[in-house]
């Protein structure tokens, strides 16, 4: 007997644009993430300009988030593995944080210029929301994979932390040219040690709200603009709940 229900059909739709995305990411790198670049994966995967339009109906911006989402899914299922093998099971929490940033790098190694098209195309003021949303959404599931289930303010501070962290760290991976991303894990390393010691302090003084915390969805869009220019679509996009995925 098979299983025809709402629950089916959802993942038949996610297996598609995962398929229409994977196609598309090729183009991505010579066009950016725009609708020419999402129209040309679609020819190549043989798929009808209607179908590609269903599937992503808001354009090359749902097609971004749905890269992102991707790649959370790659480094959740890769850590998930690892744990389940024993190589995670031990870790402690940095250690752990640490495996699930670079599990999602391996995931993006082969598309390392729809990453930087993707970065610049956030860092526009118009997109800036969306990659705001993007980036919390892959430092929580990266505490959530760490096993962190606080509910209170550090909940906040913690993911606030992270989120400079694994923007810091993408664009540090995104010019790396050593062996094996040796350099992006060293400098990983370094960053988690420095967000561990802000924590312990913070933990220490009680002095979790201060208004000088740098905000690292900012700084995420200055670095990018000032490192790769601005290019782009810069219409506006509704990023109400869950309509980016």
């Amino acid at each position: 007997m098979t299983d025809d229900g709402p629950a089916a059909a959802g993942s038949s739709v996610a297996a598609e644009r995962d398929a229409l995305l994977a196609a598309a990411l090729p183009h991505v790198a010579f066009d950016g993430w725009t609708d020419r670049a999402l129209s040309a994966g679609a020819r190549d995967l043989g798929l009808g300009r209607e179908r590609a339009a269903e599937l992503f109906p808001r354009g090359a911006r749902q097609a971004l988030a749905h890269f992102s989402r991707w790649a959370d899914r790659q480094m959740t299922e890769s850590f998930e593995a690892a744990v389940a093998t024993g190589r995670g099971a031990d870790l402690r929490v940095h250690e752990k944080i640490m495996l699930a940033v670079e599990l999602r790098l391996n995931a993006l190694a082969p598309h390392r210029e729809a990453v930087r098209r993707g970065l610049t195309f956030l860092a526009l003021p118009p997109n800036a929301p969306l990659g705001a949303r993007l980036l919390y959404r892959t430092v929580d599931d990266i505490w959530y994979a760490a096993g962190d289930r606080a509910a209170d303010f550090s909940f906040y501070t913690k993911r606030g932390l992270l989120a400079g962290v694994v923007a810091s760290t993408t664009l540090f991976w995104l010019d790396d040219a050593s062996e094996d991303f040796a350099e992006t894990h060293a400098f990983l390393e370094r960053r988690i040690a420095d967000v561990m010691r802000i924590h312990r302090l913070r933990q220490r003084t009680g002095d979790m709200r201060r208004p000088d915390m740098p905000n690292p969805f900012r700084i995420l869009r200055d670095v990018v603009r000032k490192r790769y220019g601005s290019g782009g679509d810069a219409g506006g996009y509704d990023l109400g709940d869950n309509r980016v995925t």
